[in-house]
């Protein structure tokens, strides 16, 4: 029982003092509905994370190691927003948007030395996103995604078929989104790529490989069928482009 309690402990704060002043600061003033909670929060939460300006943090936020998240000016938290920054970090830039639902978990019990999730200035990460940062995810300025995309920046080793997959440890080599990408709705960013400057990843896409800076990538693997540069800006080209075709899928 004790070992489990100090478990729970260790997965919430540095320290048994911390982890009180972050419970308390957050059920006190957690809760608050409307403008007035937003107006409470912006100033107690100076307490327990490192705030640059005045955030505005729906009610129902939940923060495990608030003391290691950074806001920067002008940030939005929505409700049910879910940020777990053991023990690496989170830093979210200024004027940027986390939609509800999102979770931001670093949760880096296994101590890799990478681990910690970095998001730009002025981007929207859309509802229901899941960004996992065991092995690091930088998040470039002007990053726009769509509802329920995943980055997700660890993989599990299963090369033993003889032994359970939880017992043979993780890889996570991290994941780089450069600036002013849009990743559409459903996407899914797995570890060790990097999403170049001004790319677009269309809805439903699976990304497995490095997408070169300006492209347009579809499909599960997501394959580049397009630069950005060189096509044509029409409306009906580019919601071909981004939603796919079935030929595009199946070529």
């Amino acid at each position: 029982m004790i070992k489990q309690l100090r478990y729970y402990l260790t997965g919430q704060a540095s320290s048994l003092p911390i982890y009180i002043l972050e419970q308390l600061v957050l059920g006190a003033f957690g809760w608050v509905p409307t403008v007035a909670g937003i107006g409470l929060r912006a100033l107690a939460y100076r307490l327990i994370m490192k705030l640059d300006g005045a955030p505005a943090i729906e009610s129902g936020v939940r923060i495990a190691y608030a003391s290691n998240v950074r806001l920067g000016r002008g940030v939005y938290l929505d409700h049910g927003v879910y940020l777990h920054a053991l023990p690496d970090g989170i830093t979210i830039g200024d004027g940027t948007f986390v939609m509800h639902h999102t979770m931001l978990h670093v949760f880096n019990f296994r101590d890799l030395p990478q681990a910690g999730i970095s998001i730009g200035k002025n981007c929207f990460i859309g509802e229901f996103n899941v960004v996992r940062g065991q092995g690091g995810v930088h998040i470039g300025d002007d990053v726009y995604t769509g509802p329920m995309v995943q980055i997700v920046a660890v993989n599990h080793v299963y090369d033993d078929p003889t032994r359970p997959i939880r017992e043979q440890g993780i890889t996570a080599q991290g994941i780089l989104i450069e600036d002013d990408v849009w990743i559409g709705a459903g996407a899914v960013v797995l570890d060790g790529v990097t999403v170049g400057r001004g790319s677009v990843i269309g809805a439903g896409a699976v990304v497995a490989d490095d997408v070169p800076p300006y492209s347009i990538a579809v499909g599960a693997p997501a394959r580049p069928i397009k630069d950005r540069r060189t096509m044509e800006s029409n409306h009906r080209q580019t919601s071909e482009v981004f939603f796919g075709t079935l030929e595009q899928f199946r070529a």
